[in-house]
């Protein structure tokens, strides 16, 4: 007899119920979205709807309706009546016993939750500590799959470390991202950030913080930059969809500036609102 074992329970194994048999569990094997809402309104749903469906395709996730996805966001978003929340979304290819490969009837799982939005008041105001960890991800981050342990492994290092974010560092000694969010530097108006390729999340934030940098006159810069030149900036700052633009302050123990959020940070954050009203 084929059995199972959840915690001390021994069952038989097509007793099993279908959550136990998700192939996101066994293999990481689907992607996900998180959106955010400003005051009763959901952000950039397009952008991130977009995002999502690359994301499926990528990875060969067929036969899911991106018009039915976003009505339950909307559904799901308006049922829970909270004005500033998070919404997490993913589809995984489905539930059925292990195996690498799948077939292709199969049907995916999609799961969703709504909570408030973290408090960023204080990140914003007084700016966050960041340390560097190399870049342990697979190769295809421009895929926001669910396989994120690298991720995971990174900042668990930062907030051991007393820090509010990990900055990847690649084998060639250069900058990728954050674990969680995209990475830009400032210097002399200048907005510096890695350009979109196969190791970059095209992140929706990320865009428009570069929008917000533009309308205020700073000249933007796709280029890779090593954390001793990030060390060195005038400013720092993440972009992050939960957070938007938030400031470091200190870099691998180094303060940045005067070790307060920078003036042309400042402005950034002011221009996104705008985008948010």
């Amino acid at each position: 007899m084929q059995i199972a074992m959840i915690e001390d329970k021994i069952v038989p194994a097509d007793e099993l119920e279908s959550a136990y048999l998700d192939r996101g569990t066994y293999f990481g094997d689907g992607v996900y979205e998180v959106v955010r809402s400003y005051d009763g309104r959901i952000f950039a749903l397009e952008e991130h709807m977009q995002r999502f469906a690359n994301s499926l395709a990528a990875i060969k996730i067929d036969g899911v309706e991106i018009d039915r996805i976003r009505a339950r966001v909307r559904r799901a978003f308006e049922a829970a009546g909270i004005s500033n929340a998070r919404i997490y979304f993913h589809i995984t290819r489905g539930s059925v016993p292990r195996d690498h490969n799948w077939d292709a009837n199969l049907q995916p799982n999609f799961f969703l939750t709504v909570t408030e939005a973290p408090d960023d008041t204080e990140e914003k105001s007084r700016g966050i500590a960041v340390s560097t960890h190399p870049d342990w991800r697979w190769k295809r981050c421009d895929i926001k799959s669910l396989n994120l342990l690298a991720n995971v492994l990174a900042r668990h290092d930062a907030v051991q470390k007393g820090c509010g974010e990990a900055i990847l560092v690649d084998e060639a000694g250069l900058i990728t991202e954050g674990a969680a969010s995209t990475f830009f530097t400032i210097n002399e108006k200048k907005v510096q950030t890695a350009p979109l390729t196969g190791n970059i999340l095209p992140s929706i934030t990320r865009k428009f913080a570069i929008e917000a940098g533009r309308n205020i006159g700073l000249e933007i810069i796709e280029k890779s930059l090593t954390p001793q030149q990030a060390g060195c900036s005038d400013e720092l700052f993440i972009a992050v969809t939960t957070k938007d633009i938030v400031p470091v302050v200190k870099f691998d123990g180094r303060s940045i500036g005067d070790g307060r959020p920078g003036k042309y940070t400042k402005l950034l954050i002011e221009e996104f609102r705008s985008f948010t009203a």
